[in-house]
């Protein structure tokens, strides 16, 4: 049963370290998704630097037209990268909850494994002592003398 139980800790353990390996990767990749949302949101500033760089020199309507929409399009591409932030976020909070939960079981497990190896000295020293006294006894008898 003792070793049932140890290869079970074992077992959690090892599902505990590939869980918490999981939650790190799952918040590397938000820390990522966040550095793509900073570099977009940077070139759409650069970007429109631009415009009005050239915009000073003149532009025509078309070309400004063309201008807007670009950064139209680069507004949309931060906002579904906002998306794609909230969805990495979630799914790093969901392994983060799975780590907790297992990080508990390892925790219970290994409670029941000390327990059983406390219970087990607990009764070879009850033994030793039993054994002891018998010891004791015998070799009171053995020596002849009374209690009183």
């Amino acid at each position: 049963m003792s070793k049932q139980l140890e290869r079970l800790a074992e077992f959690e353990r090892e599902r505990e370290q590939r869980i918490a390996q999981m939650f790190q990767q799952a918040q590397q990749n938000v820390m990522q998704q966040k550095q793509k949302l900073t570099s977009l949101e940077q070139y759409r500033i650069d970007y429109l630097k631009g415009i009005q760089q050239t915009g000073k020199a003149g532009v025509t309507a078309t070309h400004y037209q063309q201008h807007l929409s670009f950064v139209g399009k680069l507004d949309k591409a931060c906002e579904q990268q906002m998306n794609v932030i909230a969805q990495a976020n979630m799914a790093a909070d969901q392994r983060k909850q799975l780590w907790l939960k297992q990080q508990q079981k390892v925790k219970a497990v290994e409670l029941l494994l000390n327990k059983r190896h406390l219970a087990k000295v607990a009764k070879e020293a009850r033994a030793e002592q039993a054994m002891m006294d018998e010891f004791a006894m015998q070799k009171f008898f053995r020596s002849g003398k009374t209690f009183f």
